[in-house]
């Protein structure tokens, strides 16, 4: 029995909270109606502290009595072993309970502030239901995206055909490369094979969102995309892949455990946003640090959408700000993850109004998306019972299940959980530049080719101007007409577009190229023999090929320097504005047999 002081506002808000985790195990009476029992204990002393009494009559108080009390609760008996056992946690735990007995009037309306006034132990199964399903919903769109462009990319007479990647490997790599990429592509790298992976991953997407088979399917999900990964090569080399790799992983995780699974959804939230920020000081770039970083990047970026032209006309002042509220948001904000419910609320929004703004500006395929599903777990049941509509939580609180693993299921999970922190853990500090030490980094590199824990940190240098390939064909020499792409600028008179959540994966290569020497980059040089040869799985990533009926018989690249109109031209039908500033790939055309 736990016996505490029925007229402190404060002890009867958390009594009540405690009695919900402890369920029978305890019970709880305020001392006004049971210290007549106990003559030989002060009234003081009850007031002083709340009393705990076992059934055979033995006696705590204070600290001590709070941790055998959440001993009975489930999964807080650890609290009770470091007041035990743990040097020094015994006094500390003493001296700040004083403290806040001390002066509860005030703990009680913070905990009031923090907590809410109805305090429930959180659950998870309806936020883990939910999530599961929007992530099926992510994964659908990553494997449709790639899936209408891999023929292109990877196909037998792509631009970099797998087949040639997997025998050149076999060559140089012995057995270890299974392990080093592993893929179901060691078994099969046929044209047919890529195909069957897309759309089996498209498949098993919706079979998710169903929740259908759903522990299965996150499995394969994960193995089939984690092969697209390395299968893509240098198409695939992007964040957004290993990000929804890593929350894939969790998320399977999460249909076992949903305590557990938040968490770790929790801490690579943590990680994402905050590196973001802190990469963007770290690199010493003068317009993070003087707060101009946006006044570009609306231009710069890779694939503006229509707003971002708007956006760039915002003044100076306006910008300024909102490069400021970008590192509040990265470098503030993402401490609350862990900090009591409500706090983390207010992380939550904040992330999803900076995704969001993000979202509207550019073309991030479905990354914004999958950062703002992550917010998700910030959340518990309660909350989203109050936020959203009853008619769409009613039907998932029907479907929603409790998931606690067994015992042994319960030490796998823990123990994934240890290691996916500690590797979070190492890769910070490697991106903070510190040097871990060499166990740290060999555990590290035994777990990196899984992709279960990654390295982030977005914009780290803001591109101060838009360079843009334009790439032409002709027949002669003399003549030459231009290849128009989906997405990326070109036509200054055409609008940008929207592709979210598609990822165009030529066309975001194509702006990193523009950073780049050409003959540091294989895959432009075989991007334009494809084009020589007219293939129409290349030419079909592209809008327009001005050669539909026969190759050209000669290629060049030119890079321009691309600017936005202004509203006067703007208003005329111009969205750019472009100045040739050389050749970027000189002309070329294919060898004679």
């Amino acid at each position: 029995m736990l016996v505490f002081d029925g007229d402190c506002g404060f002890c009867g808000y958390w009594a009540r909270y405690w009695q919900k985790l402890t369920g029978d195990s305890v019970d709880y009476k305020p001392y006004q109606e049971v210290a007549a029992q106990y003559p030989s204990i002060p009234v003081a002393e009850f007031r002083r502290a709340v009393q705990y009494f076992t059934a055979a009559g033995e006696r705590a108080s204070a600290a001590e009595a709070s941790f055998l009390t959440l001993g009975h609760a489930r999964g807080k008996r650890f609290w009770l072993a470091l007041y035990r056992h743990l040097p020094g946690f015994a006094a500390v735990s003493e001296l700040t309970y004083a403290f806040i007995a001390a002066h509860r009037e005030a703990f009680y309306h913070v905990s009031l502030l923090l907590w809410g006034r109805h305090h429930e132990p959180p659950r998870y199964e309806l936020v883990a239901f939910l999530f599961l399903r929007l992530i099926g919903l992510i994964y659908l769109s990553a494997f449709v995206s790639f899936g209408v462009q891999a023929q292109g990319l990877i196909g037998s007479h792509g631009i970099l055909p797998l087949a040639d990647m997997i025998d050149n490997l076999a060559s140089l790599i012995g057995p270890e490369r299974f392990f080093l990429m592993p893929m179901v592509f060691w078994l099969n790298a046929s044209d047919f094979a890529i195909h069957a992976v897309c759309w089996a991953g498209a498949g098993l997407s919706l079979l998710l969102v169903f929740n259908v088979l759903p522990r299965l399917s996150l499995f394969l999900l994960y193995v089939l995309y984690l092969s697209l990964f390395y299968a893509g090569q240098i198409f695939m080399d992007f964040q957004w892949d290993t990000f929804l790799l890593e929350a894939g992983f969790l998320a399977l995780i999460l249909s076992f455990a949903t305590t557990q699974g938040a968490w770790l959804l929790r801490w690579l939230l943590f990680r994402f946003i905050f590196m973001s920020g802190v990469v963007k000081l770290q690199s010493g770039d003068p317009n993070w640090w003087n707060l101009s970083a946006l006044s570009y990047h609306f231009l710069t970026q890779p694939l503006p959408t229509p707003l971002a032209w708007y956006a760039a006309q915002l003044p100076p002042g306006m910008l300024k700000f909102a490069t400021g509220a970008t590192f509040f948001v990265e470098l503030v904000l993402p401490f609350l993850i862990f900090c009591p419910r409500r706090l983390r609320f207010v992380a939550a929004f904040g992330i999803l109004l900076l995704q969001s703004c993000i979202l509207m500006t550019g073309n991030y395929n479905w990354f914004n998306l999958q950062t703002m599903l992550l917010c998700l777990p910030l959340f518990d049941d309660a909350a989203l019972q109050r936020i959203a509509p009853r008619l769409l939580i009613r039907p998932l609180q029907a479907r929603a299940e409790h998931k606690t693993p067994r015992r042994g299921g319960m030490a796998i999970v823990g123990g994934l959980a240890l290691l996916i922190v500690f590797c979070g853990l190492v890769k910070m500090d490697e991106r903070f530049g510190g040097s871990p030490p060499a166990v740290a980094q060999a555990v590290d590199q035994l777990v990196d080719p899984l992709r279960i824990v990654s390295s982030y940190g977005l914009f780290a240098i803001m591109t101060t101007e838009r360079d843009e390939i334009v790439i032409e064909g002709s027949d002669d020499g003399v003549e030459w007409r231009e290849y128009e792409f989906r997405y990326k600028p070109g036509d200054v008179a055409r609008r940008p577009r929207w592709n979210i959540p598609h990822q165009p994966r030529l066309d975001w290569q194509m702006w990193f190229a523009a950073l780049e020497d050409p003959q540091s980059l294989p895959w432009f040089r075989q991007f334009m023999g494809r084009l020589l040869e007219n293939e129409p799985t290349v030419t079909a990533l592209l809008e327009k090929n001005p050669f539909p009926d026969k190759p050209p018989r000669y290629v060049r690249a030119l890079i321009y320097d691309y600017t936005y109109a202004d509203s006067r031209e703007k208003a005329k039908g111009l969205w750019w504005n472009r100045r040739l500033l050389g050749v970027y790939f000189p002309a070329v055309q294919l060898r004679d047999e």
